[in-house]
């Protein structure tokens, strides 16, 4: 029988696939030199990693070739795909590491930024050479998607799914996993296409509307604008940018649903739904605290209100006000939901996410309403989801409600770790918000001159927010239960 490859030989054939990636990825940017040949001078920034990490790569690919893999145990899975992330964020950080204008911590923090789909910066963005300004955004097309998904597209493996949940995605689009990432990445693409051509057409010139575009749809919100979005001053502009954000927001399920035309299934699904619900209300309360608190006129309120929200609630982080710390408390903390909230489940998005919002909030209305009804009664109750209704359980109120207490908790610790450096109790859940929601909205902590343990503690809310915390959890849990088997094992052997 032929012997299937497992363990850590499993483990290393998987990273050297995904280091092959990544090289190319290093390459891509040089594509921006035949428009912008005066910076050819960096060109060496990315060549350098980018050979090497091909060059790895293909030693491992060759070493594993024409052997069949195994399935991942003991999350096995969850230990790859977080050895995927950091290896990714290192790799990609060497670049700017390169250019001797950025340490190992302002690198890595923007790196993960980038990767995570955040838009925290410590680039200035007005002296910026195109080519990072361009790799930046290419880690957010990266990112947005998945490193697990990409390298889907790359290989057809029958065990990948396992990678694909581990990755925090919940849903296929089709029953080909590989398939339904290329379908995916089409979506994906096109988008950043009409965005592009929708974005020149606004006046935007042709670099700065690709970027965009690709932050957008990835909801990761780097700008190669100094003043965001705001700086374009053009209602048309926001406008596009609001379309964007909301795309890159939504479950995946939900544009395959209306690509097909199943209007019926995409409106059902409780994400639209409570989507829906959500602007009206909170957007309502935004115009109303922006007229009365911020003291703005009402169409700018109106103006400022729908596209903050959306860039909130999207976690892409674009504004179009020029310094957030001069909002009110009111308008900001509304703000602070609205982040970790986030988007839908499947989506580029970050946050707690829609659907686990909605299961938490439904799971609680269903154990109150059944402690007043007749005991006698046995009720089933139904959610929403994809389109079709399923049984609600008490087990997802419980998986739900637990990841958000866990999110919630790790988002008042990282907020009470901002305060130690003197920073406001407001300002500090703000950023931090900012941070394990993937957003990029800042009032100032995070940024070039930062401390070092903010940028650090920012970039592991951004790593855990982005891996959604059960993954590296269970990553930790079993290296660590390794550890002590090993331990008892050399024990008794002794």
């Amino acid at each position: 029988m032929k012997e299937k490859l497992s363990g850590w030989k499993l483990v290393v054939s998987y990273l050297g696939v995904l280091i092959f990636m990544i090289g190319i990825v290093l390459l891509i940017p040089l594509l921006i030199l035949a428009f912008y040949p005066y910076e050819s001078s960096n060109a060496w920034y990315f060549v350098v990693p980018g050979i090497i990490c091909l060059l790895i790569g293909y030693i491992s690919i060759m070493c594993f070739r024409g052997k069949e893999k195994d399935r991942l145990k003991n999350h096995e899975d969850a230990i790859l795909v977080t050895l995927f992330w950091i290896i990714a964020i290192i790799i990609c950080a060497i670049p700017f590491m390169l250019t001797g204008k950025y340490n190992f911590m302002q690198s890595v923090f923007e790196t993960t930024s980038g990767l995570t789909t955040t838009g925290l910066s410590v680039v200035d963005v007005s002296v910026c050479p195109h080519i990072f300004l361009f790799f930046r955004s290419l880690l957010l097309f990266v990112g947005g998607v998945g490193l697990v998904l990409v390298l889907t597209c790359a290989i057809s493996d029958k065990y990948g799914l396992q990678l694909y949940n581990a990755e925090g995605h919940s849903d296929k689009l089709l029953p080909n996993l590989a398939k339904s990432a290329r379908l995916i990445l089409s979506i994906y693409s096109s988008y950043i296409l009409l965005g592009t051509i929708a974005y020149v057409i606004a006046g935007m010139s042709f670099f700065d509307a690709v970027n965009t575009s690709i932050a957008s749809v990835s909801t990761g919100g780097f700008s190669t604008n100094p003043n965001s979005i705001g700086g374009y001053n053009s209602i048309a502009i926001e406008i596009i940018t609001e379309v964007l954000m909301l795309l890159g927001g939504t479950n995946f399920v939900v544009h395959l649903f209306l690509l097909k035309r199943k209007f019926k299934k995409a409106w059902n699904h409780c994400e639209t739904k409570f989507m829906i619900f959500n602007t009206l209300i909170v957007v309502s309360i935004l115009i109303a605290v922006g007229c009365l608190i911020d003291h703005f006129s009402f169409s700018e309120s109106v103006r400022i209100s729908f596209f903050q929200y959306f860039s909130c609630i999207t976690t892409t982080g674009y504004q179009n006000v020029a310094d957030l710390s001069t909002l009110s408390t009111t308008y900001r903390i509304i703000m602070i939901g609205l982040m970790l909230i986030g988007g839908g489940m499947g989506s580029t998005a970050g946050g707690i996410k829609q659907y686990r919002v909605v299961c938490t909030c439904k799971g609680a209305y269903y154990c109150f309403r059944d402690k007043v009804d007749n005991h006698k009664v046995v009720k089933k109750h139904f959610l929403s989801h994809n389109g079709e209704s399923r049984v609600f359980t008490f087990d997802d109120f419980a998986s739900n409600a637990s990841y958000v207490l866990i999110y919630l908790l790790i988002f008042a610790l990282g907020s009470f770790s901002f305060t130690l450096f003197g920073y406001s109790l407001e300002d500090s859940m703000f950023e931090f918000a900012s941070s394990i929601g993937t957003v990029g909205l800042s009032v100032g902590i995070t940024g070039y001159n930062a401390h070092p343990l903010i940028l650090l503690i920012s970039t592991l809310g951004m790593f855990f927010g982005r891996l959604e915390i059960i993954v590296i959890f269970n990553s930790l849990g079993t290296l660590i239960r390794r550890i002590k088997d090993g331990r008892k094992e050399k024990a008794i052997s002794d």
